[in-house]
């Protein structure tokens, strides 16, 4: 069965290329062009991943994503043509999964639509023949359920934050770049902008981390990345 696609874009010529592309590599593709229908549409719970563009009629990409994510954690992709970085942190920060910024090639959208559910069934799909929890100072996390705890009491990760913790953590004391942690979580390198690896980085520390400021577990190694301490 393939995939469904869900593109929320009041560009009707944008959405239609867009389309057609995903359409070439087998997936089933939707287009909705009102915020709010689109919201609403995406909440029927039927699709894998929604490209999701800014600026829309009757109900910004921003708070569609936010609500979005209160019901579904399937990938969401931001679609912009702004590039301020205050734009990609915001999307981001809302549970945006990733973002691309207009214009972009349609190769470039494939392989981020084509890398983004394929990194979701990976955390979907690794809840078997794993060691069932990781413990580590105050932090502890079940791998079958993907359920994660600091002091006993539980936080909540969206795909992306719990992939990076969990691949840091079983990599403890390693040092990786930026460009070696997106190559390995989202799945592509050269296309993005590694900025979503800061952004990410730093609301895990707002969520397991006593001190983000200072933090005690994902510690930043200057001019050469980040590692998970023990």
């Amino acid at each position: 069965m393939s995939e469904s696609i869900l593109i929320i874009e009041d560009d009707i010529s944008i959405a239609e290329i867009e389309r057609d592309y995903l359409e070439i590599k087998g997936f089933n593709v939707e287009i909705e062009n009102d915020g709010i229908r689109g919201m609403n549409k995406a909440m029927e719970g039927k699709y894998s991943l929604i490209l999701l563009d800014v600026m829309l009629p009757n109900m910004d990409g921003f708070n569609i994503c936010r609500k979005l994510r209160e019901e579904l954690d399937i990938p969401i992709i931001m679609v912009t043509a702004k590039k301020e970085d205050i734009d990609k942190i915001r999307g981001l920060g809302l549970g945006a999964d990733d973002y691309v910024v207009k214009p972009f090639s349609p190769g470039e959208l494939v392989a981020r639509v084509e890398a983004n559910i394929g990194a979701y069934r990976r955390i979907k799909g690794s809840s078997t023949n794993v060691k069932p929890e990781i413990t580590i100072g105050t932090l502890r996390i079940n791998q079958r359920s993907h359920r994660v705890f600091v002091n006993n009491k539980e936080i909540f990760l969206k795909n992306r934050e719990y992939e990076l913790l969990l691949f840091l953590v079983t990599n403890a004391d390693m040092v990786f770049s930026k460009e070696a942690l997106y190559e390995k979580i989202w799945g592509y390198d050269a296309l993005g902008d590694i900025a979503t690896v800061a952004v990410h980085i730093n609301r895990l520390r707002e969520k397991i981390e006593e001190d983000s400021a200072n933090p005690r577990y994902i510690e930043t190694v200057w001019g050469a990345g980040y590692r998970f301490r023990v």
